[in-house]
């Protein structure tokens, strides 16, 4: 039965900040003194501590809302999937799609070393976007001319990263709504290209740059497809945080570094080709439901539930300590700071939501209409 959120918001938020700010203090703590010595140890130890908090978010889905995830790979991919490096370039359906991935890592083993390419305004985001700093993701500013020194630095960084990792590259650029959707269709129309129905017209800059920094380290490419059957609702913090389940079916292709072709334009064509691929397979999918009969066995760890239990007891037992030693509420001053606190706390977890929403995100810029013969795919790259 589905929750009111005001009535959950508040109480998650404030397990969700304390929890937070004690995995930020402790990140800063091992960035200050740790990383100076030796980087992989900080790195290492940086997985754990960051797992503490991304974990929360896991249970979120898998405990609290009861998020049914079904993932579609052939078993060999299965079995790779959290021992190796691993590129992942997947569609952006839903305002979870980074939470569908996180828990995908958590089942895989190697959640702490999760990164991802973000938009540089998530590194402000209090506690969730400071530890991803610390956990040295990458923040773009989607403008080419600043972000391709950044982007090439950034995954200059991963050669020597201790543990298998998995780099999201969202290269659609966006989220997905119908209104972007039609304008990658005019602009397809325009420029001669494959007509989208399902997915945007991928960027393919910043995924030629990722390919060629990352083929001597790094094995695979995850090609992850996400899609919503019509059954189901589609997932949004909201709904997560008011204890309302969804079905999310996730179709993961392992495609190995070594097979795409050696120059730019190739590899740039190599992307295109893959969303077009991925566009007709999310076709099949609203046809028919599901993704094929290659769905694994993925259960929910007990892992998140045990971290967020730990969390309550350790914020319940910190929270009744402070109000027998300072009475906070015995007056007007302990009052008003609780009521300010808890204020803050709310906007923040708000501003989660908010940021979360597909409508809220930037839309892609569509080239003008009749580009000059061979311009038209140099404009979306």
């Amino acid at each position: 039965m589905a929750i009111p959120a005001a009535i959950v918001i508040l109480p998650l938020g404030v397990l969700f900040f304390f929890s937070g700010l004690v995995v930020n203090l402790i990140q800063a703590v091992c960035y200050v003194l740790i990383r100076p010595l030796s980087k992989n140890t900080y790195r290492r130890v940086n997985r754990e501590v960051a797992e503490l908090l991304w974990l929360e978010l896991v249970w979120l889905i898998d405990w609290w809302a009861g998020v049914k995830l079904e993932l579609y790979t052939d078993s060999e991919s299965y079995k790779l999937m959290g021992s190796e490096h691993a590129l992942v370039i997947s569609n952006h359906k839903s305002d979870i799609d980074w939470l569908v991935g996180w828990v995908l890592a958590q089942r895989s083993g190697c959640l702490g070393s999760t990164l991802a390419v973000m938009k540089k305004s998530s590194k402000l985001l209090p506690v969730i976007g400071w530890s991803m700093w610390f956990s040295e993701y990458v923040f773009l500013e989607r403008s080419w001319a600043k972000d391709e020194g950044t982007l090439k630095s950034g995954l200059q960084r991963l050669r020597d990263f201790p543990r298998p990792f998995w780099l999201a590259l969202f290269v659609e650029g966006t989220r997905f709504t119908e209104s972007k959707l039609s304008a990658a269709q005019e602009y397809a129309s325009s420029a001669g290209l494959p007509f989208p129905r399902n997915v945007l017209i991928p960027r393919t800059k910043g995924f030629v740059t990722a390919v060629n920094h990352m083929r001597p380290f790094v094995p695979a490419i995850y090609d992850v497809t996400v899609s919503i059957p019509k059954t189901s609702p589609p997932p949004t913090m909201l709904r997560l945080f008011k204890g309302q389940s969804s079905v999310v079916h996730v179709h993961l292709k392992r495609h190995l570094m070594k097979d795409l072709p050696e120059t730019d334009a190739a590899v740039a064509q190599w992307c295109r080709d893959v969303f077009v691929a991925k566009d007709k397979l999310l076709d099949k999918h609203i046809a028919e439901g599901s993704f094929g009969e290659q769905l694994q066995n993925t259960k929910r760890p007990l892992k998140s539930l045990l971290v967020v239990t730990s969390w309550a007891i350790l914020l319940v037992l910190g929270a009744s300590k402070v109000f027998q030693r300072i009475s906070l509420f015995s007056s007007w001053k302990g009052i008003t700071f609780s009521v300010i606190s808890l204020s803050i706390i709310t906007i923040l977890m708000q501003v989660l939501i908010q940021f979360s929403q597909s409508e809220r995100s930037t839309p892609a810029k569509v080239a003008p209409a009749k580009p000059k013969n061979g311009e038209a795919q140099d404009k979306q790259q």
